[in-house]
């Protein structure tokens, strides 16, 4: 059995970093952390989380923690159930939601990238593929844009063949988001769908009133309306409106499925690969979706998803930003609105050293 030696961890800025803004966050920076781990055998298998410029102190500390415990045991590459329940056993006093979670998550991330490695095959094939095309959207839409910024950027979306675009929502004027929502369809034509996103800025009366003012143009579905455990709310707008409603980027379980789900109140699930906790936990969330009809649309990490997704009964389609394109070897490719599964081992890409900072512990 391959065991782990060493693991090392990195920050990498992308090169599209800018300040951005959606209804509830100002954001400064984008910026990622990476997990590197390489094993007895020389495989190095990586993985990473999207930090932007939110408590870097404590999402140190907590990868170096774990960091810490796993080079202080006897794990294999492989051994990823095994790791996460000593880890959470040990974690439980201080609480295993939140950051805990994260830093497990990227290192399963990482040891499954090691995982395909070890085997030199992708990691959709070892799962087992569904054997479906999975469509990809173009993410973006910011608040903080102008009109030209945003139409600039949906339009290119277009050119390149994507068929789905989402826009952000919940401003503090109501009326800018109806006239944005409005040029960009008549900025893309029929041809290619509208989502949009709230970010859990708004309220009921607010979210049902945009819902049906721009119902006439189509739009796809509405993720985060609403803070994300006023479930009474998101069963009050579903009832009130014909939007398709997609949630879950801010869970760390699936409590919020279930209830939801009881609630007659979901359409499409968004598991976020790292708050859930690494990819048995997202596969078994979209199990469970799976089992009540509701497909699996997860948040923002298309070059994990994307696999993930071709592994899944009920993909609906993944998330795609460039914010980590410039910085890898192995960008992932597009046609007409559908993503090439990439067939190199483990993830199928790594980051390229240069853009690499090492952290210090």
């Amino acid at each position: 059995m391959d065991k782990i030696q060493d693991i090392r961890l990195y920050q990498a800025i992308s090169k599209n970093s800018r300040p951005i803004a959606d209804a509830t966050h100002t954001i400064s920076e984008i910026k990622f952390y990476v997990v590197e781990i390489i094993t007895k055998s020389g495989i190095i298998g990586q993985g990473y989380l999207l930090s932007f410029h939110y408590s870097p102190g404590a999402i140190e500390g907590a990868l170096c923690d774990i960091r810490r415990f796993v080079l202080e045991h006897d794990y294999s590459i492989h051994e990823t159930l095994r790791l996460k329940h000593d880890y959470e056993m040990e974690c439980e006093y201080f609480g295993n939601l939140g950051l805990h979670r994260w830093a497990v998550a990227a290192i399963n991330v990482a040891m499954w990238d090691g995982i395909g490695k070890s085997f030199n095959a992708p990691i959709w094939k070892l799962l087992g593929s569904n054997g479906k095309k999975i469509p990809v959207y173009g993410s973006g839409g910011w608040l903080s844009y102008s009109d030209h910024e945003l139409l600039e950027e949906v339009c290119n979306y277009k050119k390149r063949g994507f068929k789905a675009v989402k826009v952000k929502v919940g401003s503090p004027d109501p009326e800018r988001d109806v006239d944005r929502l409005f040029k960009v369809r008549e900025a893309l034509g029929p041809g290619v769908n509208i989502m949009m996103d709230a970010n859990q800025g708004m309220n009921v009366a607010n979210a049902v009133r945009l819902s049906n003012k721009v119902a006439e143009i189509g739009i796809q579905w509405f993720e985060e309306p609403l803070p994300n455990t006023d479930f009474a709310g998101y069963e009050t707008l579903r009832n009130r409106t014909s939007v398709s409603l997609a949630m879950g980027e801010r869970e760390y379980d699936t409590a919020a499925l279930k209830e939801l789900v009881r609630r007659n109140a979901l359409d499409l699930w968004q598991p976020d690969l790292l708050r859930i906790g690494g990819v048995e936990a997202w596969r078994d969330s979209a199990a469970l979706a799976q089992a009540y009809h509701v497909p699996c649309l997860p948040h923002y990490y298309k070059d994990y998803d994307v696999p993930l997704l071709a592994t899944v009964s009920l993909p609906f389609g993944a998330e795609s930003f460039d914010w980590v394109d410039d910085i890898i070897d192995n960008q992932m490719r597009f046609e007409e609105g559908y993503a090439i599964l990439r067939e190199g081992p483990g993830w199928g890409f790594n980051f390229l050293e240069k853009y690499l900072v090492p952290i210090k512990f």
